[in-house]
């Protein structure tokens, strides 16, 4: 029987071709290759069927480079399809599936957001890209902190949705908790339709009917390497007393769904204190954990303001 997920793959693709980006991959290093998204005038040469894009394959984007990294359930042109042809006329829009997502392997035993930062930086210096804008949504946002605490020279400003720098044991315990999920690899690792409708549920403020079969092929293709996967899981916690404040030197702007349930906003408003001046929070309202999906109208305007914004400032530099 077709799936439904798997057979809208080529219309999803065929809307990123059309916004100026295609799909290669990257060997950052023996044993591990990323999949990204490109733009295409950055493409000198194709890679012969086979081969990884290399440094020699490309020039150095003219536009200012803006780096889409996903979540935990999806990969990222599902994540960001809706923003990528809102930016790429202005930008130079990258958008990369982590280690163990999409087209993304690697054979190292690391599973921390630390050497999902070190992968994503080493992919775009091969890329061309020097310095970048990165936005980060959820477990994608723990990696963009990660990028910019990691190689602040690269990262010139980060935007953060519905994410937080760490997960505590205590953060871990009290979010769940208030969710109704035992662990986060039950909330986030669903097994059937019923423990995916409810990690739909609790991440969307507006409830949308999905078909069963739907829920189904959804699994089936979403939620591929599950050992791996339970195991960046584990490499999130990290114990209370090893929590650190990093001083970030870049602006940082938190883009949040005002009804999100998983990291309600609270919580941004808390972490704008800890990260002091250079941080900023934004709102959407009528939007929950999924904003940029619920609302993609009212989340890509406020996130080329902010991106304007930094034009901004660096002409009066």
């Amino acid at each position: 029987m077709v799936n439904l997920v798997a057979i809208q793959k080529p219309l999803l693709h065929g809307l990123m071709h059309m916004a100026g980006t295609k799909q290669y991959a990257v060997e950052v290093e023996p044993g591990t290759v990323i999949s990204f998204w490109v733009p295409s005038e950055t493409i000198k040469r194709k890679p012969k069927k086979g081969e990884y894009l290399s440094q020699a394959d490309v020039v150095k984007p003219s536009k200012t480079a803006v780096v889409l990294v996903h979540g935990f359930a999806t990969e990222g042109v599902v994540t960001w399809l809706f923003q990528v042809g809102a930016l790429t006329k202005k930008y130079a829009v990258y958008v990369p599936d982590l280690v163990f997502f999409g087209g993304s392997t690697s054979t190292r035993d690391e599973r921390s957001p630390a050497f999902q930062a070190e992968c994503l930086v080493m992919g775009l210096r091969k890329l061309g890209v020097e310095k970048c804008t990165v936005v980060g949504f959820s477990y994608g946002g723990m990696v963009a902190f990660k990028m910019g605490e990691l190689y602040p020279e690269f990262v010139h400003a980060i935007v953060i949705s519905g994410s937080i720098l760490a997960m505590t044991d205590s953060l871990s315990h009290d979010t769940l908790h208030s969710l109704g999920f035992s662990s986060s690899k039950e909330l986030l690792l669903p097994t059937n339709l019923k423990g995916l409708k409810a990690l739909h549920s609790v991440a969307m403020y507006r409830k949308f009917w999905f078909p069963d079969r739907f829920h189904k092929d959804f699994l089936e293709v979403m939620f591929t390497n599950r050992k791996e996967r339970a195991e960046l899981l584990e490499g999130l916690i990290v114990s209370n007393k090893d929590e650190t404040i990093p001083c970030f030197s870049q602006r940082i702007h938190m883009l949040w769904g005002e009804k999100d349930r998983i990291f309600k906003v609270e919580l941004a408003q808390k972490l704008k204190e800890k990260l002091g001046e250079n941080a900023t929070v934004e709102c959407i309202k009528k939007a929950g954990h999924l904003v940029h999906l619920e609302r993609p109208c009212i989340y890509n305007r406020c996130l080329k303001q902010f991106l304007a914004s930094l034009h901004k400032m660096g002409a009066k530099k």
